[in-house]
C-alpha cells in the first residue's frame, strides 16, 4: 500500500500527516524540535515519528519554516541543510519538496534557485488546499508562534506577499501565537483590581500560561518549556502571570489571575481580528464566504468569525476523519496535511 507523508519542519516542532491512496487521513503527529539547538533535534524528531509509522511504501512531501532559526547563516543555508537532513532521514527517490508557487518538486530537481520559493512556504500549502475545497473565504491559521491570514477567492489564494518580510508588511503574517509567544509581546498594559498597570518587559510568562488559566489550552499542543522551567499547571501558570505585574501569587486570588489572563487574551484576539479586517478590506468577498480556521489556536478564529457576523468552517471539516489516534486534529497540523494531499493531488 502507498502512503503519502506530509512533513512540516518548523523551528520548534516537526509535524507530519499520513494519507492513504484514497486521500483519507491515517494519522497526524507533532514532535517537539527546538531546531536552534542543532540538527540532531531534527533527526530525533523525525526518527520519533517514523518509529510510529507502519511498514509501507511512502512518498514524502516536505515543507518548512525552520530555515529561519539562528542555527543557520541564512535562509538559503537553512533550506539547504534541512533538505540535506531529510534526504538522509527518508528513503532517497521518494521525496518531494513544496516550493510554493512553483508547486511540488522532486528532490532531484531542487537546487539553490528554488530555495527562496521553498523557504517558509507552508502557509501557501494549507491555504491553497482550502481554496480548492471551498473556493472563497478567509483562511486563518493560528499556531503556537504565528498567525497566517489569507484571502481565498475563485479557488485561488489572493496573497499580497510571499516572503515572511513581504507578509509582515501586508499583514498576512502576524507574529503571535497561543503557546510560545511571550506575554510581553502581546500586551504592554492590563487591568488589575480596577487599575491599568504596565506589564514588565521580562520573559516571565507565555501565552500558554494565559490559555491554561482561561481553560482553553489543549496540553497536547504545548511541547515547549515554560518561561521559568516550572510545572505546566494552572497554579504554576497563574504564578508566572503574577510576576508580569510584580506581584506574589496567592492561590486564594485565582479569580484575579483568571480575569488578568482574560484581559491579555482579549488584546491578542483584538490584534488578530484587526488583521483579519485589514485583509477582508482588500477584496469584496461574498457575504456567505466563511472563515476557515486552522492551527492549535483556531478557537480564536471561531470567535472572530462570530464577532464579525461570518460563518465558520474548521479545517478538519474538510476531511472524513478529523481526529487521529494521537489525539491531534488534522487542523492542528494543517500544512503537513496539505502537502501530503497536494503531493498525491487528493484535492
Amino acid at each position: 500500500m502507498q502512503f503519502n507523508i506530509g512533513w512540516d519542519i518548523g523551528g520548534a516542532h516537526v509535524k507530519a500527516a499520513a494519507v492513504n491512496e484514497a486521500g483519507d487521513i491515517i494519522d497526524v503527529f507533532q514532535q517537539a524540535c527546538p531546531l536552534w539547538k542543532g540538527l540532531e533535534q531534527l533527526h530525533q524528531a523525525v526518527g520519533a515519528i517514523l518509529s510510529q509509522l507502519p511498514e509501507a511504501s511512502y512518498l514524502h512531501a516536505v515543507t518548512m519554516t525552520g530555515e529561519l532559526v539562528d542555527l543557520f547563516e541564512s535562509r538559503d543555508d537553512g533550506v539547504r541543510q534541512i533538505i540535506k537532513a531529510m534526504k538522509e532521514l527518508l528513503p532517497e527517490g521518494k521525496i518531494r519538496i513544496f516550493a510554493g508557487k512553483e508547486g511540488m518538486l522532486d528532490l532531484q530537481a531542487v537546487d539553490d534557485r528554488h530555495y527562496e520559493a521553498i523557504a517558509s512556504a507552508n502557509w501557501l500549502a494549507s491555504a491553497a488546499f482550502a481554496a480548492r475545497k471551498l473556493e472563497s473565504g478567509l483562511f486563518v491559521d493560528i499556531g503556537s508562534t504565528t498567525t497566517d491570514i489569507l484571502l481565498l477567492q475563485y479557488g485561488q489564494v489572493q496573497a499580497a506577499g510571499y516572503t515572511d518580510y513581504q507578509r509582515l508588511i501586508s499583514g498576512e503574517l502576524v507574529y503571535t501565537g497561543i503557546v510560545r509567544t511571550a506575554v510581553m509581546a502581546v500586551a504592554q498594559t492590563a487591568f488589575d483590581k480596577g487599575h491599568e498597570v504596565g506589564l514588565m518587559a521580562e520573559y516571565f510568562a507565555t501565552m500558554a500560561d494565559v490559555y491554561r488559566v482561561t481553560g482553553e489550552l489543549n496540553e497536547l499542543h504545548d511541547q515547549t518549556e515554560t518561561a521559568d522551567g516550572g510545572e505546566k499547571t494552572v497554579m504554576a501558570s497563574a504564578r508566572r502571570l503574577s510576576r508580569m505585574i510584580g506581584c506574589d501569587f496567592n492561590a486564594d486570588e485565582m479569580p484575579r489571575w483568571q480575569q488578568f489572563a482574560r484581559h491579555v487574551r482579549s488584546q491578542q484576539l483584538q490584534k488578530i481580528q484587526q488583521s483579519c479586517e485589514r485583509q477582508l478590506s482588500r477584496h469584496d468577498l461574498a457575504q456567505s464566504s466563511p472563515f476557515i480556521g486552522a492551527g492549535v489556536g483556531r478557537f480564536l478564529v471561531r470567535q472572530i468569525a462570530l464577532n464579525l457576523g461570518c460563518s465558520y468552517v474548521d479545517f478538519s471539516d474538510l476531511f472524513q476523519i478529523s481526529t487521529a489516534r494521537t489525539g491531534l486534529s488534522t487542523a492542528d497540523c494543517a500544512p503537513a496535511v496539505a502537502v501530503a494531499c497536494l503531493a498525491g493531488e487528493f484535492c
